[in-house]
């Protein structure tokens, strides 16, 4: 069953995700196997993110490369809400 993963840091610009994402897409994973959706959007004056995963272990595989990324840029997204996804419409 596929799972959903919000994450509300307190603090995360977009100048700090469009170079989280330029560096990991320099590391080979921009589109990392098991993750279907990917969206970040404005709340609160910064950035929040919100995933879809095949599995807690693929995400934790794309965590291994994630986190040393946001650490060095100084983003702490904190814990992230999960939740079993129950359907997902697109178009």
């Amino acid at each position: 069953m596929a799972l959903g993963f919000y994450f509300a840091p307190q603090s995360f610009s977009a100048e700090q995700y469009d170079e989280a994402i330029r560096r990991l897409q320099a590391a080979g994973v921009g589109s990392p196997q098991g993750r279907s959706y990917h969206c970040a959007f404005s709340s609160g004056g910064g950035l929040h993110v919100f995933d879809v995963w095949d599995s807690r272990e693929s995400f934790e595989t794309f965590g291994e490369t994630l986190m040393p990324i946001l650490a060095e840029l100084g983003v702490d997204p904190g814990e992230p809400q999960v939740a079993e996804v129950h359907n997902i419409i697109t178009g």
